[in-house]
């Protein structure tokens, strides 16, 4: 401690601390030594990682991505043929993951909600039957359910030349799902575009139907003008196009179908394994955000005259969605991830394309290093789209 004498006061200060007892010095001196001994602990791991690979002969680096491929895919949605690079394969195999993803993150959210609902249905037979479906779909391990559907499809269905009519020239076999495709025209193309703007005028005429409702209480129709959005912009645009009406329609040949389009039964297995499952436990997180909702909401709207339905629709859903979408967005995360199971059933995703491709070239840290990136880019993606929506519907305080 040190004295300073200012005039008849004396001032008493306390000794500086050493460096190494400073608080601040010591958090980042802390701080420094860590990161030192992450970035040696990864260049240790980088350098033996390149000197194994050195002394077995094994090449590094992305350059085999322009190499011929040299094998077929079974399931594609873009052209693709043996004589295509690795980079195609490997984006024939995102584009297949993606597709499953999609279509199953929007099936497992209208079966989730509907049996979330059902599960507080007043009616006893309702309620007890979608316990049973959530209790057994979420305590069955995916993958067995992925073999189950897949042995369903391959063992209880006839020969294609025996296939099921399940509608008109639609056929279902072990082949898979075939049915009528329209040909390459214009007219279907312009149908298409009509059919995304017809979406694009939908959410913003919801969108101004809901601020006129709460600005003056006025609410205007939905249902009718954005079903006439959706038929009438893609009718407009098929009959600008010239108005095609030739299909490729499949027929019962001798051994096989013959024309249309086809679903194989891998995609068809792994993509209702995937909405099945997925769809208990979003059921799950529709019925709790519903039970978090104060009784005395539904109590308010069934005073003033409103359906249950309309109850559900306009008061209650609207403030669950606030509890919902975060649990749900792990769960459309964790069926993308799950995705990955198709390998086990022989659909040609990402994981089973890239499987093929290290074991013909051997570039095994470069595949798994393909497969993160992608699957790191598509769940954020995912979780940036359903952050701004979560944001979107918050709670605006005034």
């Amino acid at each position: 401690m040190s004295v300073e004498t200012q005039g008849t006061k004396t001032r008493r200060t306390a000794p500086k601390p050493a460096p190494w007892n400073d608080p601040r010095v010591r958090s980042i001196l802390y701080q420094v030594v860590v990161i030192g001994g992450v970035l040696l602990f990864a260049t240790y791991l980088v350098n033996n990682t390149l000197v194994n690979l050195e002394e077995r002969n094994i090449r590094t680096g992305f350059g085999f991505l322009e190499h011929e491929a040299g094998f077929a895919i079974g399931e594609h949605i873009i052209e693709f043929t043996p004589a295509d690079s690795y980079a195609r394969a490997f984006l024939v195999g995102i584009t297949n993951t993606l597709r499953v993803a999609v279509l199953g993150i929007i099936f497992c959210t209208i079966l989730g909600t509907i049996i979330g609902i059902a599960r507080l249905s007043q009616n006893w037979l309702i309620r007890k039957l979608a316990s049973v479906y959530v209790e057994t779909v979420r305590n069955i391990p995916l993958l067995l359910q992925l073999f189950a559907w897949y042995t369903v499809i391959g063992e209880m269905l006839p020969i294609a030349r025996d296939a099921v009519a399940v509608g008109p020239s639609i056929y279902l076999s072990k082949s898979g799902l075939q049915f009528p495709a329209p040909l390459d025209a214009i007219g279907f193309d312009f149908a298409m575009i009509g059919f995304v703007l017809a979406l694009g005028v939908a959410w913003f005429y919801r969108r101004w139907t809901g601020k006129v409702q709460e600005r003056t209480g006025q609410q205007k129709p939905l249902f009718l003008p954005i079903l006439g959005l959706l038929i009438g912009l893609p009718l407009i645009g098929w009959l600008v196009g010239g108005a095609p009406t030739a299909f490729d329609v499949p027929a019962l040949g001798k051994f096989r179908i013959e024309g249309g389009t086809r679903v194989t039964p891998e995609f068809l297995a792994l993509l209702l394994g995937l909405t099945i499952y997925t769809s208990g436990f979003v059921a799950e997180i529709v019925r709790s955000g519903i039970l978090a909702i104060n009784r005395g909401q539904t109590e308010a709207g069934l005073a003033i005259g409103l359906r249950r339905g309309k109850v559900m629709r306009l008061i209650v859903m609207p403030q669950a969605l606030r509890v919902i979408v975060p649990p749900t967005t792990s769960q459309y995360l964790n069926l993308t991830k799950n995705s990955s199971l198709a390998v086990a059933i022989g659909y040609p995703d990402l994981v089973s394309i890239g499987n093929t491709t290290l074991n013909q070239t051997g570039q095994a840290i470069e595949a798994i290093s393909i497969y993160m990136l992608v699957y790191l880019t598509i769940s954020l993606s995912i979780s940036g789209f359903m952050n701004w929506y979560n944001k979107h519907i918050a709670l605006v305080e005034r």
